[in-house]
Order: structure tokens, then sequence, then C-alpha cells
């Protein structure tokens, strides 16, 4: 029999929100809002079960937000949160398990040093809740936005999820409450007579009620695992020059572009494509070009550098990177760039099976200062943002 059981509230519309889909299936760092809050109690060694309470028209999306995560079959919500809590501790009769913790699935970045408090804190009472103390001054206004009053905020706190309880007296306080409304769990426990604890919530559990909100969680969650040594923003650039010499044409972005000279190298010359692989590679802080596809060797003679670009990408997603965006700037005076741009930005988005929107092509002169100036060569500079998938 499981010793703890988790209750994910995710039934709810989220029409404060104003999204097209409720929030709790919103996407920050790289997955849904529930993903995360699920992961971080199945993750927890104290956590023995996890079932999603959710609106039955949400089977399909809750699925696909859950895929591969080791949770029980999803029950359906009623019509308020309390209904949905307690058709979830209905479902967990059959199990009986000691301790349930009740989680809104909108508070992605639940840790798990704040999990351990509410736990620790049931070792005194059947009830606990994580809060944090208000320190802003309270006021209360009339409908005309007039204030009326003053509030003391002595001891008032805000109230967070996971809400934890011995189980037993949970199920048995929201089957007497059925028909009242009450706005949490502890609200139904203390309606039952019951006292409820409370420890020290975590700034960081953040509840997404608006689009501000979810702003905040993502730079959260960039801020986060760039702390964690994951590094979730890199930001790189690359700088490359090729000599122009006999030919008919020049390799740029991966495009062939018709011109009296072609440009000289090992490989096809795509000077565009050298400084963004460059980038890239070090971004990832993986070297440079030249160290993965060395001149002296024979197999890259002529080889097509959007090559090389897939294989720099291949790595980047090895690393659980993807690309943020792309903005490579050409420097020369000829061949013309801009009746070839979005060609460019089209080939480049394909090999590395990014948007479009992604990739930015953009040319400019040296007004005919130096060898670019003089029509010797070609240099291109290239800057990548690469995001962590996580």
């Amino acid at each position: 029999m499981p010793g703890t059981a988790v209750i994910i509230v995710a039934a709810g519309r989220g029409h404060r929100f104003g999204a097209e889909m409720p929030k709790q299936f919103l996407r920050a760092g790289g997955a849904p809002l529930i993903r995360h809050a699920v992961a971080a109690f199945i993750s927890h060694a104290s956590v023995d079960v996890v079932l999603p309470v959710i609106h039955p028209d949400d089977a399909e999306i809750v699925a696909e937000a859950l895929d591969g995560l080791d949770v029980m079959a999803p029950v359906a919500g009623g019509a308020a949160r309390q209904d949905s809590v307690r058709n979830g501790l209905e479902a967990l009769a059959s199990m009986a398990p000691d301790i349930v913790l009740v989680h809104d699935a909108a508070r992605p970045l639940v840790a798990h040093d704040m999990i351990d408090r509410v736990l620790e804190g049931l070792g005194a009472h059947p009830g606990v809740i994580p809060a944090l103390q208000v320190v802003d001054t309270l006021k209360r206004a009339d409908a005309a936005g007039v204030i009326a009053d003053t509030v003391s905020r002595d001891g008032l706190w805000r109230a967070q999820t996971p809400q934890g309880f011995r189980y037993d007296a949970l199920l048995q306080a929201h089957r007497a409450a059925a028909g009242q409304e009450l706005t949490d769990d502890a609200a139904v426990m203390e309606a039952a007579g019951h006292k409820v604890g409370v420890v020290a919530g975590d700034d960081a559990n953040l509840k997404v009620t608006t689009p501000e909100d979810l702003g905040k969680v993502e730079r959260m969650m960039a801020d986060s695992t760039g702390k964690a040594g994951h590094g979730g923003i890199r930001v790189g650039n690359g700088f490359d020059v090729h000599k122009l010499g006999p030919g008919d044409h020049v390799t740029l972005c991966g495009i062939d572009i018709a011109h009296d000279q072609g440009l000289i190298g090992h490989s096809d010359a795509d000077v565009a494509l050298h400084a963004l692989c460059d980038a890239i590679f070090g971004a990832l802080g993986d070297g440079d070009i030249g160290s993965h596809f060395p001149p002296s060797d024979e197999q890259w003679r002529g080889a097509p550098s959007d090559r090389f670009l897939a294989y720099a990408c291949a790595r980047m997603r090895d690393r659980g990177f993807e690309l943020g965006n792309a903005d490579i700037t050409i420097i020369c005076e000829r061949p013309k760039i801009g009746p070839h741009r979005d060609a460019m930005r089209a080939r480049i988005a394909e090999v590395a099976s990014t948007e479009l929107s992604r990739v930015s092509v953009k040319a400019t002169t040296t007004e005919k200062l130096g060898f670019t100036g003089r029509g010797e060569g070609i240099a291109a500079q290239a800057s990548v943002l690469l995001v962590s998938e996580n």
C-alpha cells in the first residue's frame, strides 16, 4: 500500500488566463506546466503514486503532456476544485495511503525541500500547508476604487500547494463539506474542526494565473538551469573569411550564386555556413569548425558545408539545446545578396530543422575599404542563441 499519494488538480479551465487551452497545458521551459509539476513529485523519494484529476475533455492533451511519466490513470474532476479533489480522494480509497498531498497543476516550480517541509510538518499536525507571510500593506477599497480602510497584516499568510494531510482525515472532511464552497483543502479541514499547520513556502512556487506569470516562470526556469550548470541559454558567435579566385559561382548559406569568381577553400568555402557552425560550436564550448573538419583531411575536400551545419546542429541537440535564433551577416561588395536572401534563410532553416522565423541573413559592404572592398574575398559573421530543451 502506498504511504504517500499526490493528487494533481488539473481540471480547471483557466478562464482568467485567456488562452485557447487551459493554462496547465501551456508550455514553459520546453514542456507543459503540468508535466513539470508531476515530474517534481515522481522524482521525490517519499512519493509513491501520483494521480492527475482532469476535465474529461482534456484526456487526449493530458496523455500527450504526461507521456512517459509513471502516473495513475487520470480521474475526472468536478464542477469546482473542491469537487475535483474529493473525486481524487475517493479514487484513492482502495489504496488507503497514509498521507495525501494536493497540488495545483499550474504550479510547475515546486521544490523537493518544500515537499520535505510539508511531510515533516505532518508529524505534528493532521494537515500542513506551505505559505508565505504577507509583507505588503493591505488596503480594502470600495466599489468606486477608494480606500475604505487599512487591513492589519499581522498573522496573515499566502497559502500555496502542495498541501499535505492525513488521508483519512481529509477524505472524511471533504465528504462532510460536500455542498459548501471552500477555497482550499486547508479550509475543508478547518471546517471539520482540524488544526492545520503552516510551514515556509517558496517565492518560486508561483501559480500561473496570467500571461505575466508564465513569463516569470520561463525566466526562473532559465535561471535555475543555468545555475545548475546545464546552461539554460547559450550565446555564440563566429567569423570566417575566404579568398576569391577563379570560378563561375560562390556558395553562400548553401545556395549557389552565379559570379565571375569563386571562393577558395578546402570544402565548398561557404563562408557564411562556416561562421554559423563556429557560432554553434562556440556556444557549446566545443572547439571550432577546423577541429571537427580539419583542412588536412581529404574526405572534406569540396564537401558541401551544409553537412557541417547538420553535424553542428546534431551536436547541439545531443547536448540538450535547440536553436533559439541565428543571425548571419555576409560582408562583400559583390555578388548582391538581397535577391538570394529568402532562399538562404530557407536552406539554413531546412538543414537546422528549425523555423524560418528563427533565421536571419543580412549583407553589408565595407564601402570599398579593405580586402572585401577590393573584391579579394568575402567575410561573414554569425551569432546564435541556443536554448535548453529542459
